[in-house]
């Protein structure tokens, strides 16, 4: 059967309409999707910006690694929170994404001896996050305690507490990577001890320089990240919380270094330097030096005289030198140290 070729080219022309028609719809379509989105998008961003309105600034309270601290009241529980507003590196940028999923993570981490994160705001160029809030920190604390360092019994209480908290985030793998007194807050009516900054470094990286471009403390960092070494994991925050359980119980700094290599050096000359059979692969670190003086190890009961052998036993095995073989904080805590800790908060 043949057709007619004036109906087969209105027929034609009538396949061309309905294609275009079709192809008219589908731009359409898309328009509006990503209007949609566009529209979800900046809902977010200003029911963010909106939810600002509900803390209240009260005052200004530090400058910490990451950014600016405020005390702050929540207008609709009242209730006096931290307002942590952090720093952005390329704030023309905008909030990392990434930082956002790492930082959502931390909501989810609920623990006795773990600050708190009850809120993250963001807006497109600003980033706040909400913490309960705590007014001592270790560092505060030993610094207008003279006799702190004589209490054994609390900083036994307190490394107890230490070692809790950051088990539990190992547990979930999140690292804290930058401890240190300075971020461990103590609840004063309890003596309940808290970890603050948990998990921000893997967030915003590893600081060097703090919000006002003051150089970040170098004595609680673990020797492989000093020699350079892109691959640490949980044994570094067991470092930090060892050299925090000497300057407790000395009440000084156990390697107060003034650059990497002054820091590498003071604590070769306690631990002695290492070698391949001290510490298998440290030779292959990127800013390890086959000229690096050869320190012999100290007794580290000349270095920390108040603490008996379960504590030096504790803390040597805290700052052992090779990251396979230091001590896990689930580890440490059935250490025999802890055997009369009874009750703690």
């Amino acid at each position: 059967m043949q057709c007619h070729p004036r109906v087969a080219l209105i027929l034609v022309y009538m396949f061309k309409a309905v294609y275009f028609v079709a192809l008219f719809d589908l731009y359409c379509f898309t328009v509006l999707n990503l209007c949609a989105l566009c529209f979800c998008s900046l809902s977010v961003d200003s029911s963010c910006v909106a939810n600002m309105e509900q803390y209240e600034k009260v005052e200004k309270i530090g400058e910490g690694t990451y950014g600016v601290v405020y005390k702050a009241r929540d207008r609709v529980t009242n209730e006096t929170i931290a307002l942590k507003k952090i720093r952005l590196e390329q704030e023309d940028e905008g909030v990392p994404s990434t930082a956002i999923r790492e930082i959502s993570l931390l909501k989810e981490m609920q623990h006795g001896n773990i600050v708190r994160l009850q809120d993250v705001v963001h807006s497109e160029k600003r980033l706040y996050l909400v913490f309960e809030y705590l007014d001592l920190d270790l560092k505060k604390h030993m610094d207008t305690s003279p006799d702190f360092s004589k209490d054994l019994r609390t900083i036994k209480m307190f490394l107890h507490q230490i070692l809790r908290g950051i088990s539990y985030c190992h547990s979930h793998r999140v690292l804290h990577r930058d401890l240190k007194p300075q971020n461990l807050l103590i609840d004063r009516r309890t003596n309940a001890l808290k970890l603050a900054d948990f998990g921000l470094a893997r967030a915003f990286g590893i600081p060097v320089r703090t919000f006002t471009h003051e150089v970040v403390t170098l004595w609680y960092r673990a020797p492989e990240i000093l020699l350079g070494s892109r691959h640490y994991s949980t044994p570094v925050d067991v470092w930090s919380v060892g050299c925090i359980f000497a300057e407790m119980v000395n009440q000084r700094p156990l390697f107060p270094g003034d650059s990497e290599i002054d820091e590498l050096f003071k604590i070769f000359r306690v631990t002695g330097t290492p070698n391949e059979e001290t510490w298998p692969g440290v030779t292959s670190l990127p800013d390890f030096k086959s000229a690096f003086p050869k320190w012999p190890t100290k007794d580290l009961a000349a270095i920390v005289p108040a603490l008996d052998a379960p504590g030096l036993d504790l803390l040597r095995k805290m700052i052992c030198l090779d990251p396979s073989k230091r001590i896990t904080a689930r580890s440490a805590l059935q250490h025999e140290y802890f055997k009369d800790i009874g009750f703690v908060p």
